[in-house]
Order: structure tokens, then sequence, then C-alpha cells
């Protein structure tokens, strides 16, 4: 085995920097589910239910982006093995990239939640996140139609709609189903590598 002496290893440890010494490891997850509820027509506001599963093995933090654009309120992020609150706050993107966020943008906000337990060796710590969006680039009225118009990355996705409008047209093939309450709903699975460009259109029942 070779070996290097003591003098070099440290001269070499002054020249790395500090960060790249310590860095963490790339944020990993799993399993992500969003549900888009959308809200009051005319107020171009939807809540969002995101399911997902911290993997990162040892994290005992997560960070989920909030879109640009987007303006987030009514946060609220829980534990979904005991359905206790989690403590979270609002950090920079510099913040999320530093803590293992892959090309985070660092001039974006991102929710950064503090996990119940570590993630442990092969398993996984999954959480809710409830926010609130207003963006009416993607939400709004058109021709006397409500369209949610917005590209979705995540995999499986459910869009719903308010309540005493049905659905007129969908641009992705999806599942169309009624809600206990009465509200249309559409879910879909995109199987493909891009993100998916969905295009909601309903109208106000009779």
């Amino acid at each position: 085995m070779r070996c290097f002496p003591a003098h070099l290893l440290v001269a070499l440890s002054a020249v790395i920097p500090a960060e790249a010494q310590t860095a963490p490891a790339r944020q990993t997850d799993a399993d992500a589910y969003t549900r888009y509820e959308l809200l009051a027509p005319g107020s171009g506001r939807f809540r969002i239910i995101y399911d997902v599963s911290a993997t990162t093995l040892g994290a005992t933090l997560y960070f989920n982006a909030i879109r640009k654009g987007s303006v987030a309120t009514d946060e609220a992020v829980i534990d979904r093995m005991t359905g206790k609150p989690l403590a979270f706050d609002i950090v920079r993107g510099t913040v999320a990239r530093a803590g293992g966020v892959t090309g985070a943008d660092t001039t974006s906000e991102y929710i950064r939640v503090k996990l119940a337990r570590p993630v442990p060796r092969e398993g996984e710590v999954r959480i809710r996140i409830d926010k609130t969006y207003r963006d009416t680039a993607s939400y709004f009225a058109q021709e006397g139609l409500l369209v949610f118009s917005r590209p979705l990355g995540i995999k499986r996705n459910a869009v719903v709609l308010p309540a005493g409008y049905e659905l007129v047209s969908c641009n992705y093939p999806s599942q169309v189903f009624t809600e206990p309450d009465g509200r249309i709903a559409i879910s879909y699975i995109n199987a493909g590598p891009a993100d998916v460009p969905l295009s909601v259109k309903a109208r106000r029942l009779p």
C-alpha cells in the first residue's frame, strides 16, 4: 500500500475546499404522487398535495422546490408513518444545493423539511407536503372555460376540478372519475422521460 507523508496530506486538505470535503450525498426520492385541486374559478389558486419518499441514506432533511412564477401559501408537512406534523422552513436555492439537491436553481425558493428520522439503509421516509399556489399563468379562464395548463414532471398525477364543473378536454390519456364529494378528477401516469405539458379544460355544469 502506498503511503504519503503526513505533511503532504495536510497540504492537500488545505487545497481542497471545505465544502467539497463535507459535501452531502445527492438528494434522491421515489414513489412521488401529486394531486392538484383547482380552487375557486378566477382565483388562479390551486392546492397541491405531494406525497414522496426520501431515499438518501442517512438524510435528515428533504428539499421541495417552489416553482418560479407561483406564490406559495398555506404550507404544511406531515410524516406519513405517524401522521404527525414536521418542522419546515423556506430557504433559497443555494441552501438546497448545499444540502444535496443537484442542479438546484439558486434564484428559487425551496421548502426544507426536517424528517422525523434519518433515512434507513435500504429504506425510506415518506412525507406529505401540502401547499397552495397562486399562478394565473397556469390556472385561468379563457373563452368561457377554465383552463389548467402546466408542464408536470412527476410521473403520477391527479387534477381535481372545482365543484360544479365538468371536463371538456384533456390532452393526455387519463382516467376520469368522480370524487366522493361529486367533483370530477382526472388521473394519469407519465411513462415517458419528459414532462407532460398537461392542458385540462372544464366548463360549469348547467
